[in-house]
């Protein structure tokens, strides 16, 4: 089994910077490509961004050029930096991690296995 925690969520005002940092335990090894989620209240939970171990990224077209995935293999750890945060990026972030060779669509969330509890992030206006 994998674990995942999340951490580094808060409260910031529009235009400001996150950044999300995802920590894995567990049997790592069997992990291949991880990704973010977020879900906001009464809204279904969405891909944010994917990374694979080839450094394959993908991103949803309303954090392009805003967020970065990135993963620090040594430590097994996920980061989501984010700038430029709007109104609408407030939700739950989730890290979720896949244990398949090659995701068919990498931010749709039944590509993956594991998940974290989630970190709430806020953007005022």
């Amino acid at each position: 089994q994998v674990q995942l925690v999340e951490s580094g969520g808060g409260s910031v005002q529009s235009g400001g910077s996150l950044r999300l940092s995802c920590a894995a335990s567990g049997t790592t090894y069997i992990v291949t490509y991880m990704g973010w989620f977020r879900q906001a209240p009464g809204k279904e939970r969405e891909g944010v961004a994917h990374i694979h171990p080839d450094g394959t990224t993908t991103y949803a077209d309303s954090v392009k050029g805003r967020f970065t995935i990135s993963k620090d293999n040594a430590n097994n750890t996920l980061y989501l930096q984010m700038n430029g945060l709007k109104p609408q990026d407030t939700a739950l972030y989730y890290c979720a991690a896949s244990v398949a060779v090659r995701p068919l669509s990498p931010l749709r969330r039944n590509e993956y296995n594991f998940w974290g509890q989630g970190t709430q992030v806020t953007v005022s206006s």
